[in-house]
């Protein structure tokens, strides 16, 4: 309840930003503002939460916007994302990217066109996550063991400028969560014993929570489970409503419905 009461200004306007400003929003702030710098999340947010674009300055206690309002704000959170940035690693072994689904310089999206036993992973923008950074590991480890041969350099830039064009012709959020899921199924494929799931089926679940992000996004928590692509099995609803459940233990999660 650290913001309880208090005008909150978010930088950001990804998951941690929407998560954090949600949180504040559900402990009790008095509002939230975020700011985005290029387009804002434009959820369906509650009569104290707004979304502005681009912050010019900060005086005292006062951030003045790009559109020529300005907010009092008692505190201001960063959730500004992450750079790509890996000084310790010497020039001809460093990746420079923005943060994208297809990585420039990495074949496969994990082995450094420059030097194909250097490998960086989990450096994609994210839907899958742990997932997609398991199959990356697995992959990654047949390559070491030799059993997965990595081609000529000539065929890895071309692997790689495909992934690119790919990308930049995608026109939606979906069709981003599909191209992200062919990849990691690709890399499940050409492991060897990589856990089989129902990608698709993963797909959808993804599709799911973003349109119900989309209806609803204070209370989507409530209203829906989604189902396990490897075990089928749906999550159970939280026995409290997310607005209501200051508890965030282990203990108050797992709780069974009487």
């Amino acid at each position: 309840l650290e913001f309880k009461d208090m005008d909150i200004l978010v930088m950001g306007s990804s998951y941690s930003a929407e998560d954090i400003g949600s949180q504040c929003w559900k402990c009790g702030c008095r509002s939230v503002t975020f700011v985005h710098r290029t387009v804002p999340m434009g959820f369906n947010w509650p009569e104290n939460v707004q979304e502005v674009h681009g912050l010019v300055k900060v005086e005292e206690n006062t951030a003045f916007f790009q559109d020529g309002t300005s907010k009092k704000v008692d505190a201001i959170i960063l959730c500004t994302g992450y750079k790509h940035h890996f000084p310790f690693m010497s020039t001809e072994l460093r990746l420079t990217c923005r943060n994208v689904l297809a990585t420039p310089m990495l074949y496969k999206g994990v082995a450094f066109i420059n030097n194909p036993k250097v490998f960086y992973l989990g450096m994609q923008d994210q839907w899958y996550t742990f997932t997609m950074f398991d199959a990356q590991a697995y992959w990654t480890r047949d390559v070491i063991l030799g059993r997965i041969d990595v081609p000529d350099r000539n065929t890895m830039q071309a692997d790689i400028d495909a992934r690119i064009k790919t990308e930049s012709e995608l026109k939606d959020d979906y069709e981003r969560i599909a191209f992200q899921g062919a990849y990691t199924n690709e890399l499940v494929q050409e492991s060897t014993d990589y856990p089989a799931f129902n990608i698709e089926k993963a797909n959808e679940a993804f599709n799911q929570w973003k349109r119900h992000k989309k209806e609803s996004i204070m209370t989507y928590r409530d209203n829906h489970g989604y189902e396990s692509p490897i075990t089928g099995t749906k999550a159970p609803p939280h026995h409290t409503v997310w607005k209501d459940c200051l508890d965030d233990s282990i203990e108050d999660y797992l709780k069974r419905i009487e």
